[in-house]
């Protein structure tokens, strides 16, 4: 699959984005960080774009169609980036960012960011209720 891409799991309609963008977020908005991540998500449903900020670190390939656009609006936004869980709701749409198995690395470290591994959210897809399950 690509990045992103739209599935439909049911009925259910996920779109999986690696989540990139969460850097340019965190950067650029006011009580955005990588412990809350689906606070950048939020940002991104209610701007409909899964790269709002454009000319940062987000490159965005000249086509015709912008596959960023979020259209049609998912029922889940799954992204992953950052490391860290985070699990929210925005209007309606479940926001999801997976963590890691890792523990903190060097990099993560200078850049002051804390991963929560080993800890895996599972969605109930008839009721759209999460589940954290910590290993």
């Amino acid at each position: 699959m690509g990045n992103p891409a739209l599935v439909d799991l049911d009925g259910v309609k996920v779109l999986m984005y690696h989540g990139r963008s969460i850097d340019d977020l965190v950067a650029s908005v006011p009580g955005v960080s990588y412990q809350e991540p689906e606070k950048a998500m939020a940002e991104m449903v209610k701007r409909r774009h899964l790269s709002p900020i454009y000319g940062s670190r987000v490159s965005i390939a000249p086509e015709k169609q912008d596959h960023f656009v979020i259209d049609p609006v998912p029922d889940i936004l799954h992204c992953g980036h950052v490391h860290t869980v985070g699990i929210g709701n925005y209007k309606s749409v479940l926001l999801i960012n997976s963590g890691t198995w890792q523990s903190q690395t060097e990099f993560q470290k200078r850049v002051n960011l804390m991963p929560t591994p080993a800890k895996v959210p599972v969605v109930d897809l008839s009721t759209l209720r999460t589940t954290l399950l910590q290993f």
